[in-house]
């Protein structure tokens, strides 16, 4: 009897080690690194051509049925606004350094995500365009110097060009709006330099909003950081995280970097409840009195957004994803109140010229 109990246990112990050993093999499977391909091994997507109507996710005269419900300003637009859309391509699994232009599903984001609910911010002001671009994989920026660099530099290349047919095409010298956010921003920001800082160009910029990256208040040598809700010709950039929240990154990507206020545009280190005109959330609705910023050295913080989910976001510490919708209406009204002061600016220029 003692013998059988004996062969028993042996029999579930080598049962157990069977299946720890199994177990194990499945967690080793299950955490197996992703094996990035080398950047010049990968095979770029094809170079897209903006004289094609195709290669734009917004044009003027394009604008989706989504969109139109939030133009509220009929009359003609005399100024164009150029925007750069973040990154959407952040999915783990895609091995991709770069998104074709024709990818049906980073092109979907880019109309129902990013032009919805961050360019429809700037209809009112100015005549909307949106290029799509070979856009670098989010971790472009985790891995810079093994590939992310080559990614981004190949975005950048498509910004530009698309850019370059905007000016030819389309523009004939109208004011311009560049509004951007994440890796839209670190095109802007190139593409501002570019084109724009201390070159004729820059007559033509009516500001700049490129929130989402880290920008120095030094970053150009003839644009000036704005620090008014009138001024024009220069820039604005913030980036937002729950109240006494710094990200670990934070020396990396932030420290010594400007924070405008995007609720009252000016050098206020807070605003009030009351001061917010209003956040656009998901389900497209306005939510007004809703965010209270604290601007801090490098960050933007807001308390915890008064709307009726906000259940929802009582342990979120960053959002960045909401850096231009939770101020949609604010940016929306501050947006055309620096149109008016550029047109009435240059208005009065050119009649002491005459």
């Amino acid at each position: 009897m003692k013998l059988l109990q004996e062969i028993r246990l042996k029999r579930c112990l080598i049962g157990f080690e069977k299946t720890l050993i199994l177990v194990f093999i499945f967690f080793l499977i299950s955490c197996k690194s992703i094996i990035i391909p080398v950047f010049s091994t990968q095979q770029p997507p094809l170079t897209p051509n903006y004289d094609n109507l195709t290669t734009w996710a917004i044009l003027p005269n394009t604008y989706p049925e989504n969109l139109k419900q939030w133009q509220t300003n009929t009359d003609t637009l005399k100024v164009d606004v150029f925007y750069i859309y973040p990154t959407l391509n952040i999915e783990d699994k895609d091995l991709r350094w770069n998104v074709p232009v024709t990818d049906a599903t980073q092109n979907e984001k880019v109309i129902n995500k990013a032009v919805y609910f961050q360019a429809s911010a700037f209809l009112n002001s100015g005549e909307l365009y949106v290029p799509y671009y070979r856009q670098a994989h989010l971790r472009s920026y985790k891995l810079y110097n093994t590939g992310g660099k080559e990614a981004l530099n190949l975005a950048y290349s498509d910004v530009k060009k698309s850019f370059i047919t905007y000016l030819e095409k389309y523009n004939h010298g109208r004011p311009i709006i560049i509004a951007s956010h994440s890796q839209g921003t670190t095109h802007a920001i190139k593409l501002l330099k570019e084109f724009f800082d201390g070159k004729p160009l820059q007559d033509q910029l009516v500001a700049a909003y490129i929130p989402g990256i880290g920008v120095k208040k030094n970053e150009f040598k003839h644009i000036d950081y704005m620090i008014s809700p009138t001024q024009t010709g220069g820039f604005v950039s913030w980036n937002t995280f729950k109240k006494n929240y710094y990200p670990k990154a934070y020396e990396e990507w932030f420290a010594e970097t400007v924070v405008s206020n995007p609720i009252n545009w000016n050098e206020k280190s807070e605003s009030q409840l009351s001061d917010h005109k209003g956040f656009l959330f998901t389900n497209s609705k306005l939510y007004t009195q809703a965010v209270q910023v604290f601007v801090k050295e490098g960050v933007l913080w807001i308390g915890l957004p008064h709307f009726p989910y906000r259940l929802f976001v009582l342990g979120k510490k960053e959002y960045h994803q909401g850096d231009i919708n939770l101020f949609w209406e604010d940016i929306r009204e501050n947006a055309s109140l620096r149109v008016d002061s550029y047109l009435k600016k240059h208005r009065m220029l050119t009649e002491n010229k005459n």
